[in-house]
């Protein structure tokens, strides 16, 4: 009993340290759980403001036909910088909604890639300003402060020329969902065959 005795009188203490160590081991891990928590849900929330920007924009046909000039977001629910302007657009979209129409067109869904081309969206958000009789204006791409595209829809309104056309802010990248593709009907393929035959 006494080889007993000084083995396990070691252990107690460690046993103490190590209750210890794995308390502080589940604070710190509720804490890290409690701040992602918190994190996420102001996310949902801001994709939220995409969301609802998105269920109130005015259809792209609807906007280029019916007589008011329009401002068109190319955007994503994933894009950081569409989430930061998203409580921005939603104000300037209460505020202007009766004099333009506010178009969201999400970059995602291939419907959109005529005018992700026509546009040469390369990154988001990306901004175009339409005209009355839906003629492009100016667009602007990446963040942009409220006062800036404030300025640039009072100005859509009221016609006049835009203070910050062709303005550029940090944005997401995007790239098109198609790329060119290789075949026989391009003709540089074509140029390309011709002189590998030459060559052989």
């Amino acid at each position: 009993m006494s080889t007993d005795s000084p083995v396990n009188f070691p252990k107690k203490p460690e046993s103490t340290f190590g209750t210890r160590l794995r308390n502080f081991l589940i604070a710190m891990v509720a804490i890290a759980l409690s701040v992602a928590l918190v994190l996420g849900l102001r996310t949902e929330t801001t994709s939220a403001s995409l969301a609802k920007l998105s269920d109130a924009s005015i259809p792209l046909e609807v906007a280029i036909s019916n007589g008011k000039p329009s401002l068109v977001e190319f955007y994503a629910d994933w894009c950081t910088v569409c989430q930061k302007m998203a409580p921005d657009m939603t104000q300037l979209e209460t505020e202007y909604a009766d004099k333009l129409n506010f178009v969201m067109l999400n970059v995602d869904n291939t419907k959109w890639l005529p005018e992700l081309l026509k546009y040469r969206v390369d990154g988001i958000p990306h901004f175009v300003f339409l005209s009355q009789k839906g003629e492009t204006i100016a667009q602007a791409i990446g963040d942009q402060p409220r006062t800036i595209m404030a300025s640039n829809l009072e100005a859509l309104v009221t016609g006049s020329a835009l203070p910050y056309a062709q303005a550029s802010g940090p944005v997401s990248k995007f790239s098109a969902p198609v790329a060119p593709t290789a075949s026989q009907d391009d003709p540089r393929s074509h140029g390309s065959q011709v002189v590998n035959s030459k060559n052989n």
